[in-house]
Parts: structure tokens; sequence; C-alpha cells
């Protein structure tokens, strides 16, 4: 019989910091993947020597020294910083809402203009919804129009909300855009973390160094064999392989299951499924060294179908090195309703979801010797830093 500590479900970053922290502590892991590579969502193609985010773009960023110093024991993460474009209607602005906005919005050119042009519109939305009878913002697009006016709303929010969430403004809920980020300096840094970059040599180099000495299978589904796992009178499962050829014929003993796919389909959906918005993306490899001179471009207009364009070499490469590399990938990302067979990437977060997803955590929350952690698992949007936090105070 094979013994370990922990069987992991999913070598994404919760899986894969998990098995660190583990064998740090002299732990033994077993970690599974349905998928043909490790590293979940933050996995890099190298293409055309160029690291490629195959799930989407994947910056890392947080005020936490513990954390950054932690990641970057393992790979030197570069000193790339966030600045995305949006494109509307072939006009340019900078992102996020600061003074090259206000200028590129409305040729203002001092804080005290901004302000100004800022309140006057809020007052204005917030004087419509007082006329209509109400409040408080009864959705989004009030929600976004008291907080930032009707010129950014309409040009920079309305349409990339309704591409992201397949819903108009007005039909989504208002707590989605508690609050928008307004900076009265022109300062283009996305990001109000202390430390942010990418690792040097693609986030593949992260989960390697991660997951380096532990045991790791390939193409299985935890699934596949849930239901020949049988659980001990001392909280500790067995599961005899001997009919599943993938993980070599074998008894397993697992002292704990560290689970981090979605938390409705490990209770076989006994609640009822989770909605969840997933993204379809089209790439393509183009022969010139510099396709748009940014990493990231939003397309905030509805009628481009896509939400945004990701050029993956400005994430690594910097100066002369963007025009040493002759070709350049780009992909376009289409937001999408999840079915059945899609990979599920955020969380819906209305009313109904919450009430459910509030389900089935109240059941995990129950599991001795089952640990739920990761995006799916818990049904929570996460940045990368607080995955790895969350992980560490598992191990404190």
């Amino acid at each position: 019989m094979e013994k370990y500590d922990y069987l992991i479900v999913g070598s994404g970053l919760f899986g894969a910091t998990f098995a660190y922290m583990a064998k740090k502590q002299g732990k033994k892991c077993l970690v599974i993947d349905k998928r043909t590579q490790l590293g979940g969502n933050i996995y890099c193609e190298k293409i055309e020597g160029i690291n490629v985010h195959k799930y989407g773009a994947h910056i890392f960023h947080t005020s936490n020294k513990d954390i950054w110093d932690f990641v970057n024991s393992i790979v030197e993460f570069n000193r790339y910083t966030n600045s995305p474009v949006a494109n509307y209607k072939g006009k340019l602005y900078n992102l996020p809402f600061n003074m090259n906005t206000f200028y590129q919005m409305w040729g203002v050119t001092t804080p005290d203009e901004a302000q100004a042009k800022i309140d006057e519109q809020k007052a204005e939305a917030v004087a419509k919804m007082k006329a209509e009878g109400a409040t408080e913002p009864r959705n989004l697009e009030e929600q976004a129009q008291t907080l930032i006016g009707k010129d950014i709303y309409e040009k920079l929010i309305k349409g990339y909300t309704e591409k992201q969430w397949g819903r108009k403004c007005t039909e989504l809920p208002a707590f989605i855009i508690k609050r928008l980020p307004v900076r009265m300096v022109f300062d283009n840094n996305y990001f109000n973390d202390t430390y942010q970059g990418i690792p040097i040599g693609g986030y593949n180099k992260l989960i390697d160094g991660l997951l380096d000495g532990v045991e790791c299978h390939k193409n299985i589904d935890f699934f596949d064999f849930r239901n020949d796992i049988n659980k001990n009178e001392n909280g500790s499962f067995t599961l005899d392989a001997s009919k599943n050829t993938a993980l070599g014929n074998k008894t397993y003993c697992f002292g704990k299951v560290v689970f981090t796919g979605q938390i409705d389909e490990f209770y076989d959906y006994k609640y009822g499924k989770l909605n969840f918005r997933t993204v379809r993306f089209e790439q393509e490899i183009i022969d010139k060294p510099n396709y748009q001179g940014n990493a990231v471009i939003n397309y905030t207009e509805a009628e481009v179908p896509y939400t945004r364009v990701i050029e993956h070499k400005h994430f690594e490469m910097f100066g002369q090195k963007i025009n040493d590399c002759p070709k350049t990938v780009v992909s376009k990302e289409y937001s999408t309703e999840w079915k059945d067979g899609m990979e599920p990437y955020y969380p819906v977060n209305d009313k109904i979801n919450n009430e459910l997803a509030e389900k089935y955590r109240t059941l995990a929350a129950k599991e001795n010797n089952v640990i739920f952690g990761g995006r799916l698992a818990e049904y929570k949007y996460y940045d990368m830093a607080p995955v790895v936090e969350n992980v560490m105070k598992l191990f404190k």
C-alpha cells in the first residue's frame, strides 16, 4: 500500500503551494491534475520564444512582503507594471481612471478641474435617481454613474461590463461595483500594491519550483475514481486503484484530501449547479515584433465582440528585446456564459449563486479530512497573492 499524507486534486497555484509547504514539513503528497500539463490557469505555453499565458493574463501583485519574498525565493520576478489601455471607438484612454484619463476625456489639466467635472456628472446621476423615487442605486449602471459620472461610464465601463457579464448593466446588481479607483495624479499603474511582476521565464518556473520533488500525475480526473475512495475509521482515505492503470494499479492511503475543483461537483450538485463565466481565446502569431505596444488593451465598446487583446511578449520583454524577437503572439478574449464541458473562470456573484455557494460551503466546513481551496472550491474570485496567503495561513 502506498501511503501519502495528502492527495492534492489540482496543480494550480493553491495545490502547488500547498504541496510545497507540506513537503517542507516532511509530508508526502500526491498531486493529480486532469489536464495534460501542470499549473492550472497560470500555465504558460512557449510560442516563438514568448511565454504565452494560455488561460488569460496573470499579473502577480501584493503589498505583503512575506508573500513577495516567498514567490521570489522560488523564481525571481521581473519589474513588469500593469498599465492597461482602453480603446473606445479608436480613441485610447489610460487605465485606471487618472489624470491622463480625464485629460483624454475632457481636456482638463488639473485635479480641481477633473474633480469638478466628475462631481457635476455625479450630481446629475443622483438627481435623476431621486426624480425616479430612488434613494440608493438600483443596479450597476446607477451605481457606476453615481461614482464616476456619465461620460466615463458610457465610454469605458458600460460596453466592457456588459460583454464581461453577458447582461445589461441595468440588470446587474449595484454591489458588483462597490467603488471605482479614481486617481487625481498622472499615474497609469493599475495596482496600488507595493510589489508586482511576472516570473522571469514564465509562470511554469514558479509551478515547477513549487512542485519540485513532489509526485505528480497528469491526465487523471479525480471524479473517474472518486467512488473507489473509502473513508477509514480514523478519517483517512483508502483508494483501490487496481483497475486504474493511470495510477499504477496500486492501493493508496491518504491522510487528507486537498480539493481545488468545483465545490458543487464535489457534492454531486446536491443543491444544484453554480454558474460561472468563462473565456474563449483566439490566438494569433503575427509576423512583426510589436503589434499594439502594450500587454493589455481593453475594448470597451459593445460593438467589438472581444473584451481585450493581450500581447504576451510585453509581460517579459522590454526595450530592445521587443525588437530582437521578430514575431509576436496576441490573444483576443471573448467572455461568454459557461456550460458543461467548458472551463469555469469567474464565479457569478449574484444573490442566487452566493446563497447556493454558501450551502456548499456549509457542507465543506463539516469535513474533517478534506481541505477546500482556490476560486472553484471556495466559489470566490481570487487574485494570485491571496491564494498563496491562504495556503500560508493553513500551515501557520
